[in-house]
């Protein structure tokens, strides 16, 4: 059955499944308490709290990402814990989040999918900017029913202002910053503006960000490959080919009134950025993207809210070698939509049924195309239900998901159709034995259909120096996790802890053959990786706290910390590129006027490795500092200073392909001001 025919009756069984659950939320239950934190509503339509949450988040609120770094979005959000970046180029950086990446991770703008090539492979950019955002939520781990098992290890969800969904107080409103940087010469600048009156809205928005190639500590060569090699290691003083250049901007507007609202917004994004991992070649890419969205709120019935999104875009990635001349061209266009019934909270009952679609067209030419061209066409149809009765509550959902990739592979003759099935489900019960202390146990099985790389790759992948080849045999890789959350916020203390164990079954590991492939292109043998599936199992922690020292009205002191862990196993061994364990303590003073801090935060010797093709990675330490400054009374000008690796640190991170040719940024002071009105 083709994912069109599937529609139908796809819909049929969301409007059962949401009756179903009007009629029990309608039950009588006590009112659940005011938690205090973030609202997120990546989870779920409906919105929880951080601190009622079984499972994993984090929130990057307008006024961090206002003086936050001038990166990419991997490398912004990196250090964070159980967050790590692919850290490929300065230009080309995509979370890592328990180990896990590229497909595995969706990232998101808005809800919606970024329909780029941004998880083919690990130097191709993110199509999105964090600067563009006035708030970004992550999920870590699989329990994401909302955005289906592409989203088997978690989710970044970018969200913008662009389209407006409130008038702005005063009738305008938006934030100015720039900011330069030692380490690599950069300079940015970001410019956001909402204007408003009567029932409509208007915002636009620009990013301009330029780097040079990036100071480093030591010879870009690890000690442990020169060793491996035989390479002698030569203190350039900086990275080749590690400059970035990046321009984006973005309008929208909307029609908003009492009971919902509606618009429409266009960004493009261009950006050029050196590849690293070859001194010569760099990367060009461009993206047109319509967004529209919006909400109809019901005044009666079962549901609160209809809300509705919808994304098209046309991006290009073009390789360009030393001459200038175009080498390997990537291009993905198509479009993705959701629509969200939002239930009526009813006496602690909450839920969704929501409906997602995609179709998207990826195209490589060239060379050293090393996948072919793909169709990709998905939906899915998923609900999700909470019950919070005060004291404890439950949480399930359920999602099923129809997959279908098309392509002729690369020396065939015909074209080969995957059709996916898969069905994910999550439940989930917590307590709160006592005043600010809410524990959690969740248990979610996922199902991820094979992506496009790994059914489909014939041929030289340069960014990670193999012959990759597919499997169109692969089945869909399941996962079933089981996690434990504790979220406590009393007095002086406020902690969360999140411990997860996740069983793989057909995980799909990329894993050398033992053979070479000689590529007349680059004159050079590569060796010949294959897509294969094994057993797996992920297990770790994340933990974070903060004690206030002292405290005297708007003016603590605090003491800071958090710690992340994570273990993975193959049936064929450790797992490749895995981070090792981290440990961060933070001395923080906030006031009004004033903030400051002082960080240490260290990363552990990484030696767990797959032997076959990976080196092990030394332990660090790295000494920041930083301060904000708020001279006026009216609090909306923030002078800032961040000084990072104070103590010029070698300093490489494991998960990274180019870890041991390419070390991160030495010794950097960073200066900036935001404006904020």
């Amino acid at each position: 059955m083709r994912p069109s025919s599937v529609s139908r009756s796809l819909l049929m069984a969301a409007a059962g499944s949401t009756i179903l659950a009007g009629a029990a939320a309608a039950q009588s239950a006590p009112q659940a308490p005011a938690e205090l934190g973030d609202i997120i509503v990546t989870g779920a339509p409906y919105g929880i709290s951080q601190r009622a949450s079984v499972i994993a988040t984090d929130v990057v609120d307008e006024q961090t990402l206002a003086t936050a770094p001038a990166a990419s979005l991997g490398d912004m959000l990196s250090g964070r814990p159980g967050i790590r970046s692919t850290d490929f180029a300065p230009g080309a950086s995509r979370p890592v989040i328990r180990g896990l990446s590229g497909p595995r991770v969706q990232v998101l703008t808005n809800g919606i999918g970024l329909i780029d090539a941004s998880s083919v492979s690990p130097d191709h950019a993110v199509a999105t900017d964090p600067a563009e955002a006035n708030r970004i939520e992550i999920i870590r781990g699989p329990a994401t029913l909302v955005y289906g098992g592409s989203a088997i290890g978690g989710v970044v969800n970018v969200l913008d202002d662009r389209i407006p969904t409130e008038i702005p107080e005063g009738g305008v409103s938006g934030v100015v910053s720039t900011q330069a940087s030692s380490v690599d010469d950069g300079r940015s600048a970001f410019g956001r503006v909402t204007v408003g009156g009567g029932n409509f809205a208007f915002n636009v928005d620009g990013v301009k960000r330029k780097t040079d190639d990036y100071d480093i500590p030591a010879p870009a060569i690890s000690a442990r490959r020169a060793a491996a090699e035989g390479l002698a290691r030569e203190d350039t003083g900086t990275q080749p080919n590690s400059y970035t250049d990046l321009e984006a901007w973005g309008v929208g507007g909307s029609y908003i009134g009492d009971k919902g609202f509606a618009g429409v917004s266009y960004k493009n994004t261009d950006s050029e950025y050196g590849t690293v991992a070859e001194e010569s070649v760099f990367i060009k890419l461009n993206q047109k993207r319509w967004d529209a969205r919006g909400e109809y709120r019901f005044d009666s019935g079962p549901f609160s809210a209809l809300r509705g999104s919808y994304g098209h875009a046309d991006y290009t990635h073009t390789e360009f070698e030393a001459v200038g001349e175009p080498g390997t061209i990537f291009n993905s266009d198509g479009w993705e939509g959701r629509a969200d019934l939002v239930q009526r909270e009813r006496n602690g009952w909450n839920g969704a049924v929501g409906v997602q679609a995609l179709s998207r067209n990826f195209e490589a030419i060239g060379e050293e195309a090393f996948v072919p061209s793909v169709k990709i066409d998905e939906l899915g149809l998923y609900t999700v239900q909470r019950l919070d009765l005060g004291n404890h509550g439950f949480e399930g959902g359920l999602r099923y998901d129809r997959r279908e990739l098309s392509g002729t592979p690369i020396g065939g003759a015909s074209e080969v159709t995957r059709e996916f099935d898969n069905w994910s489900a999550s439940a989930a019960a917590f307590i709160r034995p006592t005043a600010g202390l809410f524990l959690g146990l969740s248990l979610a099985h996922n199902e991820r259909a094979p992506s496009e790389v790994e059914l489909f790759a014939d041929g030289v992948h340069i960014a990670t120096a193999a012959y990759e080849t597919g499997d169109l045999t692969l089945n869909s890789e399941k996962v079933t996790t089981l996690e434990g959350t504790a979220h406590y916020d009393r007095g002086r203390f406020t902690g969360d802890l999140h411990v997860y164990h996740s069983w793989y079954n057909g995980f799909i590991d990329e894993r050398p053959t033992g053979d070479q492939f000689y590529f007349e292109e680059e004159d050079e043998f590569f060796p010949i990786y294959r897509f294969v599936q094994t057993d797996a199992k992920f297990y770790g922690f994340e933990l974070e706290g903060a004690y206030a020292l002292w405290q005297d009205g708007d003016r603590k002191l605090s003491l800071e910390g958090a710690a992340d862990y994570v273990h993975a196993q193959t049936g064929f061994g450790p797992a490749a590129r895995i981070p090792p364990y981290s440990v961060t303590g933070r001395l923080a003073w906030t006031s009004t006027r004033f903030d400051a801090s002082a960080e240490v935060r260290h990363v552990g010797e990484q030696d767990r490795v797959a032997n076959a093709f990976e080196l092990p990675t030394e332990d660090y330490t790295l000494v920041n500092a930083s301060v904000a400054v708020r001279p006026f009374a009216q609090q909306n000008v923030t002078l800032f200073a961040e000084a990072r690796n104070l103590t010029d640190e070698e300093a490489r991170e494991h998960v990274s392909f180019l870890k041991d040719i390419a070390p991160l940024p030495g010794r950097n002071l960073r200066v900036g001001v935001a404006y904020r009105f």
